[in-house]
Order: C-alpha cells, then sequence, then structure tokens
C-alpha cells in the first residue's frame, strides 16, 4: 500500500488520472459503436421485412366470380363469362398497374373523352375509357371448372435470387359452354382485358428522349448488397446517372437513339451505309451484355441443374447444358429520339378531335381498326414494360439459338405493319435475330409494293418474299419457313408490337428442349385508341366444341398446388396461333402444318393436337409479352366463302387427330359435312400416314393428360329406354325390337343415343322408313340422315319425343297400347306413348 501511495503522488497522480479517463472513454467508444452496429442491422432487418412484404404483394389474389353460363365473348367486352362448380372460384391476378407499370405506386387520372363509334358491325360496342384505374378490377375474368393433375415435367427458373426446380404445369380447366353452330367473324381476346387501365402519362420533363441512353430495367429490390455493388458498376459502365434514374420512373424502357440522315425520310442508311447501322446496333448491345454479365459475376452464381423432359420419347432432344448465362436483355434501341409528346407515345391512348370522327369511320374499313389514328402514331412509339418484376432478373443462356421472325400479310396497314417491324429490331438482341422475313400473300396495295422495298431496304435483316397468287396464312408462313436461315421459327401476325425481352424468354425454352413450343402472353392493343392494354394472368388456350377457340384461367387449386408464381410457364392445350416459337427441324418433324388447310382456320387446332399428341408441350411464357390488335373481322376476303373455308379446315383436322371423338365435333351442328356431296376436304392419306409414322398418341390421351377437365363424352345419352306411356323398356332380340320389364343387367335393352343422333345397339340402328308409318333396324351411317332422331334437342313440349329427322313433317316414335307395336304416327306433346327417357343423359 505504501508503494502505491508513493507512485500516486505528484505527477503520479495526473497520469493515474489521465489512465482511468482513458479506459471509461474506450468502454464508452465500444458501447456507441455496438449500438451502431445493433441500429445498422436492424435498418437491414427492416429493408428485409419491407423487401419480404413487397415480394407478397406480388403475389396474386383469387377472387370469387359470379355464376355465369356464357359463350366465348366478343374480343373488347371485359369479362368471359363460363361456369363455374359450386364453391369454386376463378382466379384473378391482384397486381397493381402502378407496379405492373413501374410507376412508383403513383395514381393518375386522365379524362379520354368520348370516343364511342356506331357503325354497324364495323365499330364493336364497347365501354368508353373514363380513367386511368390503379388495379385491376375484382371479377374480370374467366370462372374455370376446377381439376388437377399433377404435373410430371420439371422446368428450370433461372433466377438471381436463388435457383429452384419447378414444376411445369398441366393446366386444366374447362367452361360449360353452349358455342354458336356458324363460325364467328369474330377473333377472340385473352378475358380480363384491363380495358381502362393504361400506363399513367410521363411526368418528367417534356421534350425528345436524350439520345445515348442504354438503361436495364430497374433491379428488383431483393438483391444482396453483392448485387447492389455489382448493378451499380454496370451502371456506372453504362453511363447511367443520377438524372436518367430519375427519368426512369417515369419511362418505363429507357432508349438508345441513333443518328438519322436528314436526306432520308423517316429514315434511312447513314453515310457509310447499311454496315454502320448494323455495326451500331452490335456495339450497343455488347456494352449492355458485358455490364450485365459483369453484374452477374460479381453475385454468387447459383446452381444451375437443367432436367430433360421426360415426357420427351427422344430424351437427346431435352438440352442437358451447362454453359454461361445472363440476365435477360431489355432493350429498346431506336433509330431517333423519341419525342415525348407524340400521340399514343408510351402505349396511351390517342384521341381524335371530334371533327375527324367522319375521317376515322371512312378509314375503318381498311384494316377493321383505328387506322385514321396509327397512322399518326410513332412507327417506333415506347410501350408500358408489362413483364412481372421478377422476369428482369431471370437469367438465360449466352448460347441461345437464332431466330427468323416470320410477319405473313395481305394488304396491311402501313403504320401498324411498320410498327411490327420496329418493335422487332428495336427490342431483339441483334446476335439472335438473324433476319425478319415479310411474305407478302399478293397484296393489292399500291404502297406494300415498291415503297415498302424501299423503306425496309435500309434494314439489312428485313427481307420480303412476294407470292404470286393468293395462298392465305397457312401456306404464306410454310413460303416463309422454308427460306429461314434461324435455328428457331417465331410466327407473329402483322399487327402487333413485341414488349422489351420478348425475344430471350421464348428462345430459352426451346434451348431447354427442342420439342417446346413457346408462346409469348398475348395483350391487347385497342381498336378503337391504339393503347396497350393488359390481360389477367394465369391465361390459357383451350378449346370448346366444335372446334372453337377461347381463354381460360388456371384454377385456383392448381396455382396454390403447384406452388405457381406469375412468371412460370403455362402449359397450354391449344394455341391461339398467330405468335410462337418452333425450333425449325422440329416444325418440319411434324410436318410443319397441313398443306391441304385453305387460307385461314383450324391451323392452331391442328398443329396444337400434333405437337401434344406426337410429344411435344405447347407453353405461354409470361415473361414475354406481345402487344396484338384484335379485330373485329378480317379484313381481307377469302378466296372462296369464308365459312366453308373454316368448317372444311376443321373437317380435316377432325378426321385426322380426333380419333372417335371426331362425332362430338360432327354432332355440334356440322353433321352436314359428312355428305361428300356438300364438301370436298380432300385426301387425308399423307396426313394419316404421318401421324402413324411419329407414333402419336390417341386423342383420349390428349384429353387424359392434356385437357383432362374437357368434357367429351361419346354418346349424349345412354341406358335404357323407357317409355313412359307403356311403363315397360324397348329391348333388340334377334333382329326384332320388343317391350320387356326394364332390367339394366340385360344388354339387350341398353341403347345409346350419339352425337350422329342415332339410337343404336352396336352397329344396329332404329331407322324412321321413308314411306307410311313403319320403322326397320339397319346398319349404322354417319353419312344418312333418314337413321337420325331429335331428341332432347329443346326445351319444346317435344322435348322427350323420338322425332323422325328425315320425314318432312314431324313424326314421333310411339309405342303401341298393348305393348306389341311400334309405329310413328304425328307428334302430340301430349301423348305419353310417344315418350321416352334413357337411363343417363350426359348432355343436356
Amino acid at each position: 500500500m505504501m508503494k502505491v501511495r508513493r507512485y500516486l503522488r505528484g505527477s503520479g497522480r495526473v497520469l493515474a488520472f489521465v489512465f482511468i479517463a482513458s479506459v471509461i472513454w474506450l468502454l464508452f467508444d465500444m458501447a456507441a459503436l455496438r449500438i451502431s452496429i445493433n441500429d445498422v442491422n436492424s435498418q437491414l432487418l427492416k429493408e428485409r421485412v419491407v423487401r419480404e412484404r413487397e415480394v407478397f404483394k406480388q403475389q396474386p389474389r383469387v377472387t370469387q366470380a359470379h355464376m355465369f353460363k356464357r359463350g366465348f365473348k366478343h374480343p373488347v367486352q371485359r369479362v368471359d363469362m363460363a361456369v363455374t362448380h359450386a364453391g369454386k372460384g376463378a382466379v384473378s391476378s391482384g397486381i397493381k398497374l402502378s407496379q405492373v407499370y413501374r410507376q412508383g405506386g403513383r395514381k393518375q387520372e386522365q379524362n379520354l373523352g368520348d370516343n364511342k363509334f356506331n357503325q354497324g358491325d364495323h365499330f364493336p360496342k364497347t365501354d368508353r375509357p373514363k380513367h386511368v384505374l390503379s388495379e385491376h378490377k375484382e371479377g374480370q375474368n374467366v370462372t374455370p371448372k376446377q381439376g388437377v393433375v399433377p404435373a410430371k415435367k420439371k422446368a428450370v427458373n433461372l433466377d438471381l435470387n436463388g435457383t429452384k426446380l419447378e414444376k411445369s404445369r398441366l393446366t386444366d380447366d374447362s367452361n360449360k359452354v353452349m358455342l354458336p353452330l356458324a363460325v364467328s367473324n369474330i377473333t377472340h381476346v385473352p378475358p380480363g382485358v384491363q380495358e381502362n387501365k393504361h400506363a399513367p402519362l410521363p411526368t418528367s420533363k417534356k421534350g425528345p428522349v436524350k439520345a445515348g441512353d442504354v438503361v436495364l430495367k430497374t433491379l428488383d429490390k431483393t438483391e444482396s448488397k453483392t448485387n447492389e455493388k455489382a448493378k451499380d458498376e454496370s451502371k456506372t459502365k453504362a453511363g447511367t446517372k443520377e438524372g436518367q434514374l430519375q427519368a426512369r420512373e417515369a419511362h418505363p424502357v429507357k432508349t438508345t437513339s441513333k443518328p438519322l440522315n436528314k436526306d432520308v425520310k423517316p429514315l434511312d442508311k447513314d453515310v457509310n451505309g447499311k454496315e454502320l447501322n448494323k455495326k451500331m446496333e452490335e456495339k450497343h448491345v455488347a456494352t449492355i451484355a458485358k455490364s450485365d454479365l459483369n453484374a452477374a459475376k460479381e453475385t454468387p452464381k447459383p446452381a444451375i441443374k437443367l432436367q430433360a423432359g421426360v415426357d420427351s420419347k427422344d430424351n437427346s432432344t431435352a438440352a442437358v447444358r451447362k454453359p454461361g448465362v445472363h440476365k435477360v436483355l431489355s432493350l429498346d434501341v431506336t433509330h431517333a429520339p423519341r419525342d415525348a409528346n407524340a400521340v399514343g407515345q408510351f402505349g396511351q391512348a390517342a384521341l381524335v378531335a371530334s371533327n375527324e370522327d367522319s375521317e376515322v369511320r371512312k378509314r375503318w374499313d381498311e384494316g377493321h381498326f383505328n387506322v385514321y389514328l396509327s397512322d399518326k402514331i410513332p412507327v417506333d412509339r415506347a410501350i408500358p414494360d408489362t413483364r412481372p418484376e421478377m422476369c428482369a432478373q431471370n437469367l438465360v443462356h449466352d448460347d441461345l439459338p437464332s431466330t427468323s421472325v416470320i410477319f405473313c400479310f395481305v394488304d396491311e396497314v402501313w403504320s401498324t405493319l411498320l410498327r411490327s417491324v420496329h418493335s422487332v429490331l428495336n427490342r431483339s438482341p441483334p446476335h439472335l435475330l438473324k433476319e425478319i422475313i415479310l411474305v407478302d400473300d399478293f397484296s393489292t396495295k399500291d404502297y406494300l409494293k415498291e415503297p415498302l422495298d424501299k423503306y425496309m431496304s435500309q434494314f439489312p435483316k428485313v427481307r420480303i418474299i412476294r407470292l404470286k397468287e393468293r395462298q392465305g396464312l397457312i401456306r404464306a408462313r410454310l413460303a416463309g419457313a422454308a427460306v429461314a436461315k434461324g435455328e428457331v421459327l417465331t410466327f407473329l401476325d402483322s399487327h402487333v408490337e413485341c414488349n422489351v425481352g420478348w425475344l430471350e424468354p421464348l428462345l430459352e425454352r426451346v434451348y431447354l428442349d427442342r420439342k417446346k413450343v413457346p408462346c409469348p402472353v398475348i395483350e391487347v392493343i385497342s381498336d378503337k385508341d391504339m393503347s396497350y392494354m393488359l390481360v389477367d394472368n394465369f391465361q390459357r388456350g383451350i378449346f370448346k366444341w366444335p372446334l372453337v377457340f377461347g381463354w381460360s384461367a388456371l384454377p385456383d387449386e392448381y396455382i396454390k398446388k403447384n406452388n405457381m408464381t406469375i412468371s412460370d410457364p403455362i402449359r397450354c392445350p391449344v394455341m391461339a396461333g398467330g405468335l410462337f416459337s418452333i425450333d425449325k427441324k422440329y416444325f418440319y418433324e411434324l410436318g410443319a402444318y397441313d398443306p391441304g388447310l385453305d387460307v385461314w382456320g383450324g391451323e392452331n387446332m391442328e398443329i396444337s393436337f400434333k405437337i401434344w399428341m406426337c410429344g411435344g408441350e405447347i407453353e405461354i411464357i409470361p415473361c414475354s409479352r406481345v402487344g396484338h390488335i384484335f379485330r373485329g373481322q378480317n379484313p381481307y376476303k377469302f378466296p372462296k366463302d369464308r365459312q366453308k373455308t373454316v368448317e372444311r379446315n376443321l373437317a380435316r383436322v377432325a378426321e385426322v387427330w380426333l380419333d372417335e371423338y371426331k362425332d362430338l365435333f360432327y354432332g355440334h351442328g356440322y353433321h352436314h359435312l359428312l355428305d361428300k356431296k356438300v364438301i370436298d376436304i380432300g385426301n387425308l392419306t399423307e396426313q394419316i400416314e404421318l401421324r402413324k409414322r411419329l407414333k402419336c398418341n390417341s386423342f383420349k390421351w390428349y384429353l387424359d393428360n392434356v385437357y383432362p377437365d374437357m368434357e367429351a363424352p361419346l354418346v349424349k345419352a345412354e341406358g335404357l329406354v323407357f317409355n313412359r306411356g307403356l311403363r315397360k323398356c324397348l329391348s333388340l332380340q334377334n333382329g326384332l325390337l320388343l317391350f320387356e320389364m326394364c332390367d339394366l343387367s340385360k344388354q339387350s335393352q341398353h341403347f345409346n343415343y350419339t352425337w350422329m343422333r342415332h339410337v343404336r345397339q352396336q352397329d344396329i340402328c332404329v331407322a324412321p322408313q321413308g314411306k307410311g308409318n313403319s320403322f326397320a333396324l339397319q346398319l349404322c351411317d354417319n353419312t344418312k340422315a333418314e337413321l337420325r332422331w331429335f331428341h332432347k334437342s329443346s326445351n319444346s313440349a317435344l322435348a322427350e319425343h323420338l322425332i323422325a329427322e328425315f320425314v318432312s313433317h314431324h313424326m314421333c316414335l310411339e309405342a303401341g297400347a298393348q305393348g306389341d307395336t311400334l309405329r310413328l304416327n304425328p307428334c302430340e306433346p301430349s301423348n305419353s306413348f310417344q315418350k321416352w327417357q334413357f337411363t343417363r343423359y350426359h348432355v343436356k
């Protein structure tokens, strides 16, 4: 103690005080540092919670739809109503438009005025857009019949946020819909089209978009800190500035502008010719790709496992590869700066002055949409990026196959044809776009001849093929495919606008499995105001009898069971037919299109059944979006009668692919096609041999595995045939018809009422005689009208009667009061001896 006291005297006391103060200060410093670290951790945790909430918000909301029983409706009507089972609802995407359009959740109203047309059939009646809404309205979707079949195949989700194997969906959905027998003039649009929902107008300062801005789509906020760092570096390399980030909030997609030669209108080659444009395109893409890949390199790459399709007959066709990958390129490269104030820019609804209505009506028939307004809109306008948020983060392989994009047209409107071509050139990676082939199916318009040649000459990748006589869409596509040089064929209609990032997701699916046939989500360009409109999520193509195409939503249970997100591929029973990609070699292995099909109609059914039944798959890819003008009717003329052409095509499809189910096609109002004197469907030998050679599955397999919720009973009614007056049942014994006490165990009492309207037991049909009031037993023949009976064909007083179709006046099958006779007598609604009842009815 004495020594301690000695050291604490004088200067030692000062040193001790300084030491103690330093220790206390150090303790405070450490405590403050720990608090700061805790604050940082808390902030990171808070950001993580916010991110998880944002991801959760992206999950679709499910709404309960009303119970309706209606057919497929006009393309621009809001709701495609259908029958649903009790307790089962429809699926509706609950994603806000502010998210889809990348506008930060702002709501903005815009009065679009009254632009409703009323000019007969040329102006389909629609609800006039009133204002911009921020969300999808509930209930504006198809209510599907529920039915789930476990998925067998798996697809790869290449996502920066973690890779997981996802199940390929076997979509299943059905609506009990009674369809019109005549072929409709209406081209159907995906249901749930958000008619009144458009992207808010840009809020950035006015003026043209600056040249030289090449900016990738905003990255998802759920990236790790490493991803954020890589993202910042890539932005720096791309020349992105703070002011551009603000502008991106207003503009869905940034563009790169190229210098325009003033001597050429509206577009032309540079001083050094076509090659300079081409090199500039490739340079821009290389810059983007490099920045994208640098960002990906600094991020720990997920393990990628590509699984071949288990359903493919030849496993070698399903690629199992592990090369480099990169994020989808969100390109929108333009030749000149865009004018933000141009009519229809950014996919906004465009209006015309009231004094211009007459001009609108005058030019409507040129394309059966608002041609006058279309011509005022820039041919390379910007449209909103409507992809789900996670699509921009998906990875695709570096060595995707190249594609030839094929447009077939006849007398297409100038502005829409050019807009279609520009959308492909501007938003497709040049190294993947081998060429654009324009197939002119003998157009008569002068502007589609030399002026079109001159305009397209500035684009080295565009070439025009002109047919010497009218061939129709099907053979025009075959002509384009025959000269295509790309590894993949991509067919598009000539009145579309491809969205950003549309091409790579399609080619990725073909890359993973050459037997996959991917289709983009077909969004809607309004035929009235040319606005770009959304469609509901989880939609797929289906058919109803008699082979009528329509759209339907995936069942809610199926989506939940398979943990589907809005960016997952959707297995599609039938494609719409206008927009899809297919491996070129596989296309020809399948026999391409049936060359016996005329002009237009039924080709989507034929190729869909062929793909599915012969080992392939059709998918809708939500990360690929293409806008399409759905017209009220075809503006061009058919070389022959339109309805007869479509009926003939469908009959060919039915005879080759439907097997015994072809009776359902004929039984839905096409009995007359069975008469070879009425229509000649041509030689089917080649198509039948092709199906045998490909060892395709049966149509029953297709219904069981691809479209299991489709109702396809082979007969309309079956079982005992009970007579209400006699209280006994018909029986066929030893070639004679007689009455017995009803007994289900006796096969002699079992009859079918078929789609051909036959009352038959095995190959024997009950037939009315042409003379007198007798009947006869004959061998069944679908082509003979004299074997047919009307039964339950209406809700009239004669619904329970068996009415002879062949007899000119109403004659009904009647049982004798003593049960010993059976004859034809004039129909009497109250006569119980003329009323017949089958044990089971499949169709009412």
